[in-house]
């Protein structure tokens, strides 16, 4: 599928527009969203970044060495207290959308590897939506799958999860189309 040609079927986004709800190109691009996730990988490079440490660490060490001209009162704690609360409550929301976007583009490079090799199981596609119980099944089946690999020692074999199939809640390669 040509990534310019629109999707055939239905795409799935939250309601807020950030991000799609599962690993399915989304052609729809609001204005906002786009801005925000610029503004949101811009914040989140620098706020990582060794200059914006130094400057947190002096502000801290400025602040700390003004207690004592203010009696180590309680307006001097609070003035950090609500400046840190502040920028780190600001800050989950941007790194969240940061996150949001390097995790959806991993399960799409992920997709696309398995895709593409012909001896993975495309019903591994998409298994982020499974809920928590399921994916502790498959986690389960790798697990055995390294114990037999342990057994069989020097002997090389190749497996998949269609030999044992995936827990009943697993998407399908191919979903049903209505």
């Amino acid at each position: 599928m040509n990534i310019s040609e629109p999707p055939t079927q239905a795409v799935a986004t939250d309601p807020l527009g950030s991000m799609p709800m599962a690993s399915v190109p989304y052609a729809s691009h609001s204005r906002l969203a786009t801005t925000f996730d610029r503004f949101a990988a811009m914040v989140t490079r620098w706020g990582g970044s060794p200059f914006a440490f130094c400057l947190a660490l002096g502000t801290v060490l400025v602040w700390a060495a003004s207690g004592p001209v203010f009696d180590y009162s309680e307006n001097w704690q609070l003035i950090i207290n609500t400046g840190t609360t502040v920028m780190i409550f600001l800050m989950v929301f941007l790194i969240q959308q940061s996150q949001n976007k390097d995790s959806e583009a991993i399960h799409l490079k992920l997709n696309e590897l398995l895709a593409a090799n012909c001896h993975a199981s495309n019903r591994m596609i998409g298994i982020e939506q499974l809920d928590e119980q399921d994916l502790r099944e498959v986690a389960t089946f790798y697990t055995r799958l390294a114990e037999r690999s342990e057994a069989a020692g020097p002997n090389k074999e190749a497996h998949s999860i269609d030999e044992e199939g995936m827990p009943a809640q697993a998407p399908s390669a191919n979903p049903p189309q209505g």
